[in-house]
């Protein structure tokens, strides 16, 4: 999920998976121990809100550009795995969803039961005072990547929350300090996996991080333009990215009389950064933040444009929008296993 605030500075030019188990895995070599005891279960009311509505997802109602773009692209996608590989998800069916908070609150979030459960507090050493998470992925593994708005990486357990430096170099290859970013595996569940980022410069473009030497590599500009995406993938090799139906402008829905587009889930050619399919969520506004990730054969959006966090369901399979749980924080970052259920 991306900060409004900080997002800002990112769009000045053009005018957030992993096989997480249950209990998350330490951070290998980290030197670091738990910065702190885990902040304990959530209080917030994690039920299914009562007002939850199944929406189809309907053509939006803007004209212009994002008119003809929509005309012009097909439904996503969700693609099968050809070959499972249990033996590197021994945990497929039990993975969580990770998010980061604001205020540095690492958490799993169980899609299933539709609950959170708070693993701890971030205590990452940047170098700039006041840097906030921005946006997160999280590796077959349990380790969390979560990017600050500062432009530093970090790598984080998701069992204890504790975490390190990375050797990543904000703007390196001529991308901007913030990017949403996500795992798709390289073909097969369970096998290799690659680290891909959304830059927010003009074109906006595709690239990926090698977390050995936290290389970036810039593999092409998207076309359609698509301005603030968060990404997400899966077991079987696909890409998807989550951003607003008016290339990434910020909206602030908290303003008197504000009216925000509507968000959409575009389906990217790993390759080239082609936007291959679009589908758009009709009526669901990022507003001044969002994030998401797969699970299951479903969508889970996680929007804050007043501060609090509301988590939406769509399920590409038959195109409902179910609110299936609420926080009253904001979730800035988001982290899904490419070992989790595909459908």
């Amino acid at each position: 999920m991306r900060a409004w605030a900080a997002l800002a500075l990112g769009l000045a030019a053009l005018a957030a998976v992993a096989c997480g188990s249950r209990t998350g895995l330490l951070v290998p070599e980290d030197g670091v121990g738990d910065d702190g005891p885990p902040v304990g279960d959530d209080d917030d009311d994690d039920t299914t809100d009562d007002a939850s509505v199944d929406a189809s997802i309907d053509a939006a109602r803007d004209s212009g550009r994002d008119a003809s773009i929509r005309d012009a692209l097909p439904p996503i996608d969700v693609s099968r795995p050809d070959v499972m590989v249990p033996s590197r998800c021994p945990d497929a069916a039990t993975t969580f969803i990770y998010v980061v908070t604001s205020s540095n609150v690492l958490a799993s979030f169980d899609p299933p039961t539709a609950t959170f459960t708070n693993i701890g507090t971030l205590r990452c050493p940047t170098e700039v005072s006041g840097a906030v998470p921005f946006s997160m992925a999280v590796d077959r593994t349990g380790v969390a990547y979560v990017l600050y708005d500062s432009g530093e990486l970090f790598r984080v357990s998701t069992a204890t929350a504790s975490c390190r430096a990375t050797a990543f170099v904000p703007n390196h290859t001529g991308f901007n300090p913030t990017f949403g970013m996500g795992y798709s595996s390289d073909g097969v569940q369970g096998g290799d996996e690659t680290l891909y980022i959304a830059g927010d410069n003009a074109p906006p473009r595709l690239g990926s991080i090698d977390t050995t030497n936290f290389r970036v590599r810039t593999l092409g500009t998207f076309d359609p333009a698509i301005g603030g995406a968060e990404l997400t993938g899966t077991g079987a090799g696909d890409l998807f990215a989550f951003y607003a139906m008016n290339n990434g402008r910020l909206c602030d829905s908290t303003a008197p009389r504000a009216t925000c587009p509507d968000s959409a889930i575009g389906q990217i050619d790993k390759r080239t950064g082609e936007v291959i399919g679009q589908t758009v969520l009709s009526g669901l506004s990022q507003g001044r933040g969002w994030a998401f990730a797969f699970w299951g054969g479903d969508f889970y959006t996680f929007t804050a444009p007043n501060g609090r966090t509301t988590v939406t369901r769509f399920r590409p399979s038959n195109g409902t929008m179910v609110t299936v749980a609420r926080r009253t924080d904001a979730i800035v970052g988001a982290g899904v296993s490419t070992c989790a259920p595909v459908q």
